[in-house]
């Protein structure tokens, strides 16, 4: 008989087997740093050693998740012991200062559920970037740019300038995926960006005087509309990298980690100045830029019964669209519509470039030599500083062949004309002097033979209708019944013959398939062509039949569709036999 110690020391021994089998398995939460500036980020890493489904990270209520998780798994035999690690990683910042707690994770191994220990992170005041060569920010603020190039910071009100957004990046840091975050929405400026097409990198950039792989983001043509200091928003972009750590691998190349960077290009701040106001001419209307002007006539000579065109034309570079163009002034015997406009504008790094036109037409009422007075058309040219004013040239136009002003149309009648009179005896000749009475004859309406149509008509309809439900809908019922029938006793035949057939599991299943089709054939009315199961399952829905019964019948044609290819036992053939009976006697009973 076993003795007190000994059956003492199994109970530990099997206690201490107990404990060291619970203790293999390891679920721990680990961070990269406990105290860290608010402008830092954080890294933590959820670690096991046996696979386990089920993970659910913390809220991170109080951070940002920059990225994650990111998924690793690793195995390694060493001397014939296999080990194993699976870890969730995520980025972190945080967004707001003191104490913040890392609450838990859990995760199911093994049918168990474990949980990580809540981790306690501070958060200072911002702090200077680290220093350390292998720190993946450290990597990343020395060798990624992304950098906003202004044409001029300086401009004048409603002058063109360019902004070139680029990103620049050099070994050992490879970038995988960009993602716009946030977009200028450039609120106080006229704005239009340029395709650019699928991002380039050119190896060969250059940034402060050294090498770089430079990638060209974005292009923006911008004309301020109002004066003063003027921000623009920054461009932030989520770029994913491949950076090298410290680990190597069997062959000595340094083993890349994947990481996450948001960078941004900042805010740049714009001083507009304004139109100069001494010298401006009273026409200015805001044209910016450097223009020629012009006012072409589309004919000088006419007929008063034609009209022709004037075309106010100005071209060059500058806001094009952004200002009105001026008016042409005629003799007021001429008559002038209100003028087309026409734009041809192409939009580049160099501005806006190209032309704007208006037409006027313009109809002469009178012969004779109308001069069309010179039209002036100001600017502001920002190269020079100064206001310049174009003159159109003094242009006339020959009308000829028509009436002069001053005299009257031929047609016009004067005030002391006379005009013959015809005698009495013409001019009332239209009226009828004597008159020639009939006698009104009345008949009694039932009399007639409109009393006697309507009268009949009532009749005709209820024979008409006697016909039609006699010939037509009778014989189309009874053909539609027919139909049913002969599907009923089809969908009979082939439910005994699918019984007929419990030994043969391929002739059962093609038999109860068949039944099951001429039944719905017969229940709603539908042609084998329609026979679909997203068909079948809607009509029976349709006929307000249960969601459930209706999925039961399309489950027992798609067993019907398996079995057919798959071996079964006489047990299963004799439960899908039933449970199509079932269904389709709680279907008749539904319907």
């Amino acid at each position: 008989m076993m003795s007190i110690k000994a059956f003492r020391f199994l109970f530990i021994l099997f206690l201490g087997v107990a404990f060291s089998v619970q203790a293999q398995i390891t679920f721990d939460a680990q961070v990269s740093k406990k105290r860290l500036g608010i402008n830092e980020r954080l890294r933590v890493d959820f670690k096991m050693n046996e696979n386990g489904d089920n993970f659910i990270p913390p809220s991170f209520t109080n951070f940002l998740v920059v990225s994650g998780p990111q998924q690793a798994v690793n195995r390694s035999w060493v001397n014939g012991v296999s080990s194993f690690s699976k870890t969730y990683t995520y980025f972190l910042t945080p967004k707001k200062k003191g104490k913040i707690t890392i609450e838990q994770a859990s995760i199911t191994i093994q049918g168990e559920e474990y949980k990580t220990t809540p981790i306690q992170i501070e958060v200072t005041e911002a702090v200077e970037k680290p220093n350390d060569p292998n720190n993946i920010d450290y990597l990343t603020d020395e060798n990624i740019q992304l950098v906003a190039e202004i044409s001029d910071t300086t401009p004048y009100l409603n002058e063109g300038i360019t902004i070139v957004y680029k990103l620049y990046f050099r070994n050992p840091i490879s970038i995988t995926d960009v993602q716009e975050l946030e977009s200028p929405s450039y609120g106080d400026f006229w704005s239009t960006k340029i395709n650019i097409g699928r991002a380039q990198v050119n190896p060969r950039g250059s940034y402060k005087g050294e090498p770089y792989n430079e990638v060209v983001w974005q292009k923006v043509v911008l004309y301020p509309q109002k004066s003063g200091k003027l921000i623009l928003e920054p461009l932030t972009l989520n770029l994913s990298l491949s950076v090298p750590s410290n680990r190597r691998d069997l062959f000595g190349r340094r083993i890349l980690t994947q990481g996450q960077k948001t960078i941004t290009a900042g805010k740049r701040t714009l001083n507009v100045r304004p139109l100069p106001t001494e010298g401006q001419p009273e026409n200015f209307s805001g044209a910016v830029g450097q223009f020629d002007f012009d006012v072409i006539l589309s004919k000088d000579a006419l007929k008063a019964s034609e009209s022709f065109q004037a075309k106010i034309k100005v071209n060059g570079k500058g806001n094009l669209n952004l200002f009105t163009l001026p008016r042409i002034n005629v003799p007021n015997t001429l008559e002038v519509y209100e003028p087309e406009r026409t734009e041809n504008i192409k939009t580049s790094l160099a501005g806006m470039q190209g032309s704007v036109e208006e037409l006027y037409t313009i109809v002469p009422q009178y012969q004779g030599k109308y001069p069309i007075p010179p039209v002036q058309f100001s600017y502001f040219n920002p190269s020079t500083k100064s206001y310049q004013t174009l003159r159109s040239q003094e242009l006339l136009v020959d009308v000829f062949d028509g009436p002069t002003a001053g005299t009257k149309p031929q047609n016009t009648l004067s005030l002391n004309s006379k005009m013959p009179v015809g005698g009495a005896e013409s001019s009332f000749r239209f009226i009828q002097l004597e008159t020639k009475l009939m006698p009104i004859k009345t008949k009694a309406f039932w009399m007639s033979l409109n009393f006697w149509i309507l009268l009949g008509i009532p009749f005709l309809i209820l024979i008409l209708a006697y016909l039609f439900k006699r010939f037509v809908l009778e014989k189309a019922e009874d053909s539609s019944s027919a139909k049913q029938r002969l599907a009923s006793r089809l969908a009979k035949k082939y439910l005994s013959s699918a019984k007929k057939a419990f030994n043969n599991q391929i002739e059962f299943y093609e038999a109860l398939e068949r039944a099951l089709h001429n039944y719905l054939k017969a229940k709603l009315k539908i042609e084998t062509s329609e026979l679909s199961k997203a068909k079948i399952e809607e009509l029976l829905l349709a006929k307000k039949v249960e969601e459930q019964l209706a999925k039961d019948f399309i489950e027992v044609i798609e067993n019907c569709e398996l079995a057919r290819y798959s071996p079964g036992s006489a047990g299963s053939i004799q439960a899908d036999y039933e449970r199509a009976g079932r269904v389709m006697a709680t279907i008749d009973r539904q319907l």
